[in-house]
């Protein structure tokens, strides 16, 4: 039960909270009609409406109406309308565009002359006779992604049982061959890239006891390799070289980038007589030394004599000179009077 003290004080505090909530509902109206006189109400409930967007489709664009000069316009919000800020120095460039082109190649990046794109290395790549020798050959084609996939026509990748491929260096199952020079991992390949790369079959290179890896015969395309030898890789060529015509990579790269022969041969016999006629005519363009005869090579020699001697005596006297110096001022001491003194000699009078 409230005491009779608390009763007083909330009947106390009653006609306040009504007296105020008159004084603030007055003030409002009194706002509203001022608002209202002066056209700010009308204005704010444009505004408002402005900013309401209709109900519409999750797929269709945004639109809002926005005042302008007293009319109302449709505009997206999603596309605005002014154009987009740049630097005076980016005016003139043509914007970047970031969107991706998917759409085929013209004919697997082939040049008009058949030849594929491939970057030139640090080091130029040419092939000679020996080299197309070297290339292997096969009686029976190979099927290729048959051998190491499965039922999926996926490879099967193992990494106990598997073994690396040199080419691909992929760990899977299927035939491998063995190199009988080297006789270790590198002489492992893979039936399809044996059969791309280098044109062989991988069956008949495992039953030829004489069968010859590719990087003991020095036409390994892989990057590896190619790297080392200052090369870029080449990367999946084995499709533009058959559409070419060539066997595998190994016959596009060797027949394509043969050592030119007039490197190996020798200069022709014109280029040699025109060569000889060049020297003759620059021997006699030479100037010719002059001959002397007898009396005056002994002039010149009387004369060079001479002027030796002169030179001989010339420094004698100024021995002399810088001698009789030193004496006076040390008091004709004896040549050698000690170590310090010959020392100090030589720096001050250059004997």
């Amino acid at each position: 039960m409230p005491t009779p003290l608390m009763k007083s004080e909330s009947m106390d505090q009653a006609p306040v909270a009504v007296d105020y909530e008159k004084c603030r509902e007055e003030r409002i109206k009194s706002n509203m009609v001022r608002m209202q006189q002066l056209g700010i109400l009308n204005l704010s409930r444009d505004v408002n409406s402005s900013f309401k967007t209709p109900n519409s489709s999750a797929n269709s664009k945004r639109r809002v109406l926005l005042p302008t000069d007293g009319s109302k316009k449709e505009v997206d919000l999603l596309t605005p309308s002014l154009p987009s800020r740049r630097s005076s120095r980016l005016q003139k460039v043509a914007p970047v565009n970031y969107t991706e082109a998917h759409g085929k190649k013209s004919n697997d990046d082939l040049t008009e002359s058949g030849v594929a794109l491939i970057e030139e290395g640090r080091r130029e790549e040419l092939y000679t006779e020996e080299h197309e020798k070297l290339l292997g050959s096969c009686e029976a084609p190979w099927t290729l992604f048959v051998d190491g996939y499965g039922k999926d026509n996926k490879r099967i990748y193992d990494p106990v049982k598997g073994k690396t491929c040199h080419q691909c260096r992929q760990k899977t199952m299927g035939y491998r061959t063995s190199c009988c020079k080297c006789q270790i991992v590198q002489g492992q390949f893979c039936g399809d890239c044996l059969y791309m790369r280098y044109g062989e079959n991988v069956l008949e290179a495992i039953k030829n006891p004489d069968w010859m890896c590719p990087v003991c015969r020095g036409i390994c395309n892989c990057s590896l390799c190619r790297l080392k030898k200052g090369w870029n890789p080449t990367g999946a060529l084995y499709k533009k070289v058959v559409k070419l015509g060539y066997k595998s990579v190994a016959h596009y790269l060797i027949e394509t980038r043969r050592k030119p022969a007039n490197l190996d041969q020798a200069p022709s016999s014109e280029i040699q007589g025109a060569m000889s006629d060049n020297r003759e005519a620059a021997k006699e363009n030479e100037p010719k030394p002059e001959i002397l005869s007898d009396e005056s090579l002994i002039v010149v020699s009387t004369n060079e004599s001479s002027a030796i001697n002169d030179g001989e005596t010339m420094g004698k006297r100024c021995r002399q000179v810088k001698r009789k110096k030193v004496e006076e001022h040390t008091g004709n001491l004896s040549p050698s009077p000690g170590p310090i003194a010959t020392r100090l000699r030589r720096r001050l009078y250059g004997i």
